[in-house]
C-alpha cells in the first residue's frame, strides 16, 4: 500500500468492493481527468462468506491499479463492528487532517446493510470533526473539506445529480471483476450469496444504465448532497444565445 498524500478526492467504503459497486465509474472518471484520488476502505469484510481478508485486501489493491487511484488504505476496523468508538472517530480524522482532499465521499446512509448505515453516520461525524481546531490537535491540523457527497451501494433514493461515466464503464467493470473472491469464488469451501448470483451484477448495471437512460447518456453514478448546488442562472449552457457575453 502506498503511503497516504495529499489528494483531490477522497473516497470511503465500509467492505473492499462497495466503492467498486457504488462509484467506480466516477472514481476511474476523476483519475483520467488528472485529479488525485484516494480510496479507504474501513473494514477488511472478514464477515463475509467468501474470501479471506487477505484475499479481499489483494483484490482490492488490483483494483486501486485498474481505477488509477493513487493509493487505497485500509483502516481495519471490526467487520459488523462500525460504531463510532473514539479511536474510529480519530482514524477517520487523522486520515483526512493528513491527505486534505478537496472533496470527500462517502456511503449513503440510506442502505438496508447496517454497517453502511452505520459507515455513514460514523464518517459524516468524523468528516465533520476533523474541521474543529481544538478537536484531537494531536491528530493534525483541522481541516474541512470544500465539499462532502454520496453515493449509493444498495439501495438508491433520488440523487441530487448524476455523474456521465459511460467512457469508464468497462474500467468499472474491470475493476468489479477484481474482487473474485465476491462475485465469483472459486473453491470447495465457497457459498452461493447474493453477490455471487448473475443478477447482481444486472443489478448494478440496469441501475447505472437506467439513471444514465434518465439523463441522456449510457450509463450514469448517482450522487446525493446534502446542501442544494447553487448555480449562477437556470440556463443549463451558460451561455446567452449565439454564444455573445450578456450586458
Amino acid at each position: 500500500m502506498t503511503n497516504p498524500s495529499e489528494i483531490d478526492l477522497l473516497v470511503f467504503g465500509p467492505h473492499p468492493d462497495d466503492l467498486e459497486i457504488g462509484f467506480a465509474g466516477s472514481i476511474a472518471l476523476h483519475a483520467a481527468l488528472g485529479f488525485r484520488v484516494g480510496l479507504c476502505d474501513l473494514t477488511r469484510g472478514e464477515l463475509g462468506s467468501n474470501g479471506t481478508p487477505e484475499e479481499r485486501e489483494r483484490e482490492a489493491e488490483a483494483a486501486r491499479e485498474v481505477l488509477g487511484a493513487a493509493w487505497r488504505r485500509n483502516l481495519h476496523w471490526p467487520d459488523g463492528g462500525i460504531d463510532g468508538r473514539d479511536s474510529q472517530i480519530l482514524d477517520a480524522v487523522r486520515l483526512v487532517r493528513s491527505t486534505r482532499p478537496r472533496t470527500i465521499v462517502l456511503p449513503y446512509w440510506n442502505d438496508r446493510h447496517p454497517d453502511h448505515r452505520a459507515a455513514s453516520d460514523v464518517l459524516a461525524r468524523a468528516v465533520f470533526k476533523a474541521g474543529l481546531r481544538r478537536f484531537a490537535a494531536d491528530a493534525g491540523d483541522a481541516w474541512r473539506a470544500e465539499w462532502v457527497c454520496y453515493y449509493f451501494i444498495n439501495d438508491s433514493d433520488p440523487p441530487s445529480f448524476g455523474i456521465d461515466v459511460s467512457a469508464h464503464y468497462e474500467t468499472k467493470r474491470r475493476a468489479l471483476a477484481c474482487h473474485r473472491s465476491q462475485f465469483a469464488p472459486a473453491g470447495d469451501d465457497s457459498v452461493a450469496t447474493r453477490l455471487t448470483l448473475p443478477q447482481f451484477q444486472r443489478l448494478i448495471e440496469s441501475r447505472d444504465a437506467h439513471l444514465g437512460a434518465r439523463t441522456g447518456v449510457a450509463f450514469a453514478e448517482g450522487v446525493v448532497v446534502r446542501d442544494p448546488p447553487l448555480r449562477p442562472h437556470v440556463i443549463k449552457d451558460g451561455l446567452p444565445s449565439g454564444g455573445a457575453s450578456a450586458t
